[in-house]
């Protein structure tokens, strides 16, 4: 196979969806789409209009090794360096979980809210912990122009892509990146905190599936022995960044939605709603703080 690859557009379509194909992926047709596309520079459209396009030699070599480490189990988001989260295109680095459709929810959790506060305020102040690539932070400012956020992460890499991606999405001038264990060095006051925060068990770790086990920083998994110790970081301290009937938006394990809530409320909060991921299990619960 390596020793004559096809150099035609249609021709390496084929053999790289019949490669991922023979390996135990979920949508290998979807994934050597991706991986072709992207390499060769083409669309879908050109594929259909132009089968015959020509490939060189260089981007052969490229396609070529990208299906070697797609078969090996590597995420295919990880291969092209990047991920589409709420319509925007989101590069990834090893420091960064890779943003998944269901924090999307988190994002229309707490929209109009941030919507409103804009439209009250004339701003919004949102603090994103743990931010990651900057996935729901800059889904939010994208949306409500008047927003401004700061991303926190104790991973420095983390933060220097949570900065690219903003730069990229011409967003740079509202999103601060901030590098902090939890609130160690936040300061001023948010009308919104949210968060991604690890809330796998350390002992379920090892049964994550292999593409998110082997490739996801363990730093963005781990909540500890009942994967609950992010919440409690957030409730003993998130009081006192937060601005009058402000609201804290979380993402939580599906079966975790009772214990988030009983810990939120003996720290004086109230449930601001839940809701559901598109395969309809828990995933996000908002919170307000009840007045002093």
């Amino acid at each position: 196979m390596a020793d004559q690859l096809p150099e035609t557009l249609g021709q390496f379509l084929r053999e790289a969806q019949a490669r991922l194909a023979a390996t135990a992926i979920d949508d290998p047709a979807l994934d050597a789409r991706l991986i072709v596309e992207h390499f060769s520079g083409t669309t879908r459209t050109q594929a259909i209009a132009d089968p015959e396009r020509r490939l060189g030699a260089g981007v052969v070599a490229e396609i070529d090794a990208a299906l070697r480490r797609r078969a090996s189990g590597e995420p295919v988001h990880r291969i092209l360096g990047y991920r589409e989260f709420y319509g925007l295109r989101l590069s990834l680095s090893p420091e960064t979980l890779e943003p998944r459709p269901d924090t999307e929810t988190l994002v229309e959790a707490i929209l109009p809210f941030v919507k409103a506060v804009a439209a009250r305020e004339g701003e919004c102040r949102i603090l994103d912990l743990g931010t990651g690539t900057g996935a729901i932070a800059l889904a939010l400012l994208s949306v409500v122009p008047t927003a401004n956020a700061t991303g926190v992460d104790l991973s420095a890499g983390a933060l220097a892509t949570a900065a690219r991606n903003a730069g990229q999405l011409g967003l740079a001038g509202r999103f601060t990146a901030l590098q902090s264990d939890w609130f160690e060095k936040v300061s001023g006051r948010y009308h919104v905190i949210v968060a991604n925060p690890p809330y796998i068990t350390t002992e379920d770790i090892g049964n994550l599936q292999d593409e998110v086990r082997n490739f996801d920083p363990r730093l963005a998994l781990d909540g500890g022995a009942d994967g609950l110790n992010p919440y409690r970081t957030i409730t003993a301290e998130a009081a006192r960044f937060l601005e009058t009937e402000g609201r804290i938006a979380v993402e939580i394990g599906h079966t975790q939605r009772n214990e988030v809530c009983e810990i939120f409320a003996a720290a004086g909060y109230v449930s601001g709603g839940a809701f559901r991921d598109l395969g309809g299990n828990d995933r996000v619960v908002v919170f307000e703080r009840i007045k002093p």
